[in-house]
């Protein structure tokens, strides 16, 4: 397909005029309020510069691609309910501040998704994660349901749905399907990837309006390939 000519800003600290900044690729726009996009920091587009990059090697590829998930984890948190909370500090202060309302759990769409449960681990300790295999069927060419794992009380949790590529969305959306026969609302499933593209995120959009999609960038557009 054809692609329009890719969104580009300059890019640095904001100290320092357009002028002085390089310019760089960044983020396709998408017009759904719950399509969520990290902001295009100089941080992340360095990141993203480096694991599309085809002379990285692994160790630098999984490193970085790591320190991507972390901050789609931090932000995914960013969507949960709080409630007040007071604490007392070392020193006898009285501190007001706030905690999560609920519990979370992690599910992977496999195997892909599995890369990202190690970042999630790490912002959330001893966080539950379930997983979901999907796969394509030879004979429909359609995603078929083949495994899923999941907390017994996965329908008292919010879920974060980890995968880290979103094309045409056939894959994810059947696991969203398969978290809702389960008892999870639509509105407690919060949707983390690295890179999207416009058609996957505008169906997720349009099939979900509830659930919320947190992406580190969405590309231009779907090609022969997908």
């Amino acid at each position: 397909m054809a692609h329009t000519k890719a969104p580009s800003q300059c890019v640095g600290p904001e100290y320092r005029p357009d002028g002085q900044k390089p310019t760089a690729t960044v983020s396709t726009e998408v017009s759904h309020e719950n399509v969520h996009i990290l902001p295009q920091t100089s941080q992340l587009i360095a990141l993203l510069t480096t694991i599309r990059d085809q002379k990285t090697n692994r160790a630098d590829f999984i490193f970085y691609s790591n320190r991507i998930i972390r901050l789609l984890v931090e932000e995914g948190l960013n969507h949960l309910p709080v409630v007040q909370q007071t604490v007392t500090t070392p020193v006898g202060r009285s501190y007001s501040g706030v905690n999560f309302q609920g519990k979370i759990c992690g599910v992977s769409i496999m195997r892909a998704g599995e890369a990202m449960e190690q970042g999630l681990r790490e912002c959330c300790r001893s966080v539950r994660i379930g997983k979901i295999l999907i796969q394509r069927d030879e004979e429909t060419s359609k995603p078929r349901l083949f495994y899923a794992k999941l907390p017994e009380d996965i329908a008292d949790r919010w879920v974060l749905l980890l995968d880290p590529m979103l094309a045409t969305g056939g894959s994810a959306l059947m696991a969203v399907d398969v978290l809702r026969s389960h008892g999870v609302p639509e509105e407690r499933i919060l949707f983390l990837n690295l890179i999207a593209s416009p058609e996957g995120a505008n169906n997720f959009a349009q099939k979900f309006p509830k659930l919320r999609v947190v992406t580190a960038f969405v590309d231009q557009g779907l090609d022969g390939k997908k």
